[in-house]
């Protein structure tokens, strides 16, 4: 079995991920000198109050930066370094140190679009400049669906990731700033500056790809008639945290969004499995914090990942994790998943290239992936031919660097996850009375269905005279592990 490269977003750069998760234990004496200052998810009992987990906290020297109340959740921070042992007790279930445990953000490589293109004329049906260059809306039938819906400002997708430009011509009136805001630390911060991008564009690209403006200028996004909310959950270094993604869940769940997009993997091993005392508390915390905002209505749309791995088969793991000694665990089950992207009601999206073919790089699994969409594969082979960057996904980019806005190409499950979100706004707005399980059934029930490639599938050989690393077998027949129920369909959803 091969085993799983974590690629969390846009397929291109390693990552490192971190490990140390803290486990309960009996009560124990503070230590006498202090550690470093560390953050924990301390858990009260599935259903309880906080308060006496926020007791236990104190006694332990512990502070209380987050209360999630609506799960029971605590972020707490804490320099004594005996503070999981000493906070165990009646009132806590369960506590999990996170230091360490970010999930490095995948960058990807943005191949910048000259700005005078973005400006041009066009006669295009959309009317946006660049239109031409994306190959991808045609294929989920954006235009025809544009003719009819091309969304209602009254939904919401919130955009988990590294901030939004608000600056950006395609993007400056799509924002809901109302609802925008970063989740670092599982804390809540609301300013501008907090919730745009520092050291990462790859939030704009995505909100780009999900609802850029019919405004003559750059290029369209599926729904751009929707609102977008960036809710930051990515760090200046480039980490997913824990804690921030529970905090991005519940912000989403209080503020009316009804879709979110989440390109990332939360947990910094390959797999969580819940039957491991380290990795439990995380899980049941971003497990409670997914079951909520779907209580309150919200639909989670997540990338099945770069790793050209079948999710469905999962047997060993030993690569992880990445910035620590990498263990090997095998004979796993299926208590061991990617986070977000296999939790229940979560729908998992595949990319595919140009030719509708999967992607090199995109990860699947029978019953596992729901739907596909469009991610781009620059490393698809047609005619005998290289493609070029243009196969993968345009869309807007904020330039950290230089601090200007832009549009440009990245490829990745990143990419395809939010084709799939923006198709479930389209249908929200032409339907908006369903429930997220509806929702979820509807883009599948609406989605054309893909047939599996015949024999060993394999795109690319990078390696033309060694290993065929990319090898990859689909199953299934109209539902199957590389496409799930199919080719998501703007059209579909909105006629």
């Amino acid at each position: 079995m091969k085993n799983l490269r974590r690629k969390t977003l846009a397929a291109a750069s390693a990552m490192t991920l971190g490990v140390g998760l803290a486990v309960t234990g009996g009560l124990a004496p503070a230590a006498a000198a202090a550690g470093p200052d560390t953050t924990f998810l301390v858990l009260a009992p599935q259903g309880a109050k906080t308060d006496k987990a926020a007791a236990r906290v104190a006694a332990a020297k512990g502070t209380v930066v987050a209360s999630y109340d609506q799960i029971g959740v605590l972020v707490v921070r804490s320099t004594n370094p005996d503070f999981a042992a000493d906070v165990a007790g009646a009132g806590v279930e369960s506590v999990a140190s996170t230091a360490g445990l970010g999930t490095a953000l995948d960058e990807g490589e943005t191949v910048e679009v000259a700005a005078a293109d973005a400006v041009a004329a066009s006669a295009d049906p959309t009317k946006e400049p660049l239109f031409g260059q994306q190959w991808d809306m045609p294929m989920i039938g954006v235009p025809q669906a544009h003719a009819i819906n091309a969304g209602s400002a009254d939904v919401v997708v919130g955009v988990l990731d590294s901030g939004i430009s608000s600056s950006h011509p395609d993007l400056a009136s799509q924002i809901a700033k109302d609802k925008s805001a970063s989740c670092l630390g599982g804390v809540v911060d609301t300013t501008e500056s907090a919730w745009n991008p520092t050291t990462s564009d790859h939030g704009t690209h995505v909100a780009g790809t999900i609802a850029a403006a019919v405004n003559g200028v750059g290029v369209t996004g599926v729904a751009p008639g929707v609102k977008v909310a960036a809710v930051k959950v990515v760090n200046n270094d480039g980490y997913i945290f824990p804690e921030a993604a529970v905090c991005g869940f519940l912000w989403a769940a209080e503020h009316g969004m009804r879709v979110t997009n989440n390109s990332y993997y939360i947990d910094p091993w390959e797999l969580n499995c819940r039957n491991d005392a380290r990795q439990r508390p995380v899980w049941q915390a971003v497990q409670r914090a997914i079951r909520y905002s779907q209580s309150k209505g919200v639909l989670h749309v997540a990338s099945a990942g770069n790793s050209n791995y079948d999710l469905a088969h999962k047997i060993t793991d030993t690569g992880s994790p990445n910035n620590g000694t990498p263990e090997v665990r095998e004979d796993l089950t299926s208590a061991c998943l990617v986070l977000p992207g296999e939790a229940p009601g979560v729908v998992t999206v595949s990319a595919v290239g140009p030719t509708g073919e999967k992607s090199y790089y995109s990860s699947y699994g029978q019953g596992v992936v729901e739907v596909t969409a469009p991610g781009g594969d620059t490393r698809f082979r047609t005619q005998g031919a290289r493609s070029t960057v243009t196969d993968g996904i345009l869309s807007t980019t904020f330039n950290t660097a230089t601090r200007t806005d832009g549009w440009g190409y990245k490829q990745g499950t990143s990419m395809s996850s939010p084709h799939a979100a923006g198709v479930a706004a389209l249908a929200l707005s032409a339907h908006p009375g369903m429930t997220p399980g509806q929702l979820s059934s509807f883009l599948q029930r609406t989605a054309e269905a893909k047939s599996c490639p015949t024999g060993v599938y394999n795109p690319v050989p990078l390696f033309p005279t060694g290993p065929n690393v990319y090898d990859s077998t689909c199953s299934g027949g109209a539902r199957n592990s590389f496409y799930g129920a199919g080719m998501v369909s703007a059209y579909n959803v909105v006629r």
